[in-house]
């Protein structure tokens, strides 16, 4: 039988969601927090529960959560973050390493490059699950913490997609082409379409830049090739995440 959940009067002090010297963060709602539970490579510091979560959906993890009220557990959190009851303090998993990742040369996988918003990275990551990618690659210190607004737009699937960091993304790229990877850069400038650039192309890595600036010019040239969605000359560009999800699906569709 399960042991009653502890009583908290009082929430943590709110402490953010970004990484500190201890590599702690916070994960919030109920699809994040549930597949943070039961991702073995997640350490959880700790468990925050309303009484409506612990007797509903966390009902299984209650012995392990401290019972705050939702105000309290507004406090402990961003202002704003929709958090569904429940909220996780945690230590980030330490990800896989770029040689696990990469190996054998099959698949899709999808490299950021300088995406910072936590809402379009957690959109990718959700858009990777969704279309079978293998994994994602960001570079170590310009990434947003797999937690947080991140997780939370994932919806689950910050914990299932492998993620590698690595110090270089040029450097990275280098080592992809040689193991037999195609490195295909999204640019709206570019002459061909994706649907060329990946067809027919067993082994991909889609290289995605920063909202505004694009590929930075180093990780541009260590690229196989640029390529382009097209679309409508009524609007400039798409968000990032929605151009990851094209691209991710116009692989998938070409491999079915």
């Amino acid at each position: 039988m399960a042991q009653n959940p502890r009583n908290r009067s009082k929430a943590p002090r709110r402490q953010g969601t970004q990484n500190n010297a201890d590599n702690i963060a916070w994960i919030w709602g109920s699809h994040a927090a549930l597949a943070a539970l039961n991702n073995p490579d997640r350490k959880i510091l700790g468990l925050y529960l309303t009484r409506n979560a612990a007797t509903e959906g966390f009902s299984a993890f209650a012995d392990r959560a401290e019972i705050v009220d939702p105000k309290a557990l507004n406090a402990m959190l961003p202002d704003g973050a929709v958090h569904q009851g429940v909220a996780l303090k945690t230590k980030q998993p330490d990800g896989v390493s770029l040689e696990d990742l990469i190996s054998p040369a099959q698949g899709l996988i999808v490299m950021l490059d300088g995406v910072t918003d936590p809402r379009n990275a957690g959109a990718i990551y959700r858009s990777a699950a969704a279309f079978g990618a293998r994994g994602i690659i960001m570079q170590d210190r310009k990434a947003p913490p797999l937690s947080g607004g991140l997780a939370k737009t994932a919806v689950g699937a910050a914990e299932t997609v492998p993620t590698a960091r690595v110090v270089n993304l040029s450097r990275a790229l280098n080592e992809l082409t040689k193991r037999g990877w195609r490195a295909v850069g999204l640019a709206g400038e570019a002459e061909i379409a994706l649907s060329e650039a990946v067809s027919g192309e067993d082994a991909v890595v889609l290289v995605m830049g920063a909202e505004e600036k694009g590929l930075r010019p180093s990780v541009a040239e260590a690229c196989d090739s640029l390529a382009r969605i097209p679309i409508s000359d009524k609007v400039e560009s798409l968000n990032v995440s929605v151009a990851a999800a094209v691209a991710l699906y116009e692989w998938a569709r070409g491999r079915a």
